[in-house]
């Protein structure tokens, strides 16, 4: 087998994986999919084959990759509704091109360890993800209530014996009314209890979660 055939044989293994995992993405609706997933694995497989042909010099070539996939990872990245999206997105490229790297360099063991325990995370974990962030959350609470000359201390104390964790945040009265925010923590089956104790308050004209 010659270099040429080689090379070709290391371009569609990474084809194949890339193209696997960025399945995995499209299906989930994410913003890097399949062709995504492919260029990027396929990509860095060519650069460390060329990095490879050139010699020394070449190896500015592969470690620049790990900089360029950071760049793309980080325009990935966005914030939405005070929550950061994107991450397992962005680390998922960062870890394809990896792969990509390891099979460019004809290290084939390396990437389907790799391959396994990315996509296995990635099917796998899902659920037990949501269980755990289930068991913790943070949501942000705005109400709005009348002013009778007194603060929303209350409601703190009211996040707390719903079994929640209250951060206060800004608080504003405009007229008769009065604004607070908050970050609170608990799990989620207490963001509920608080949530129908606080469509039955009367005094509550107005809040949102």
């Amino acid at each position: 087998m010659n270099f040429a055939e080689e090379d070709l044989i290391r371009l569609g293994v990474a084809l194949i994986v890339g193209g696997l995992i960025g399945i995995e993405r499209e299906y989930h609706g994410k913003a890097a999919g399949l062709r995504t997933m492919i260029m990027i694995c396929v990509g860095s497989t060519l650069f460390t084959i060329i990095s490879g042909r050139i010699g020394n010099t070449g190896d500015r070539i592969a470690a620049n990759i790990v900089n360029g996939i950071g760049f793309l990872g980080a325009g990935i990245i966005f914030r939405e509704e005070n929550r950061v999206k994107g991450l397992t997105t962005a680390a998922t490229v960062w870890a394809v091109s990896a792969l990509g790297m390891s099979i460019g360099a004809g290290h084939y063991d390396i990437a389907l360890v790799g391959f396994v325990v990315i996509l296995s995370s990635l099917l796998l974990l899902v659920g037990f993800a949501e269980r755990v962030q289930r068991m913790n959350q943070f949501r942000d609470y705005k109400i709005v209530t009348a002013f009778h000359n007194k603060t929303l201390n209350q409601y703190e104390r009211f996040f707390e014996e719903c079994g929640l964790s209250p951060k206060r945040g800004q608080q504003q009265r405009i007229g008769s009314e009065i604004i607070g925010h908050w970050r609170v923590y608990g799990s989620e089956s207490n963001h509920e209890k608080c949530i129908n104790r606080l469509l039955n308050d009367p005094e509550v004209k107005e809040f949102t979660f």
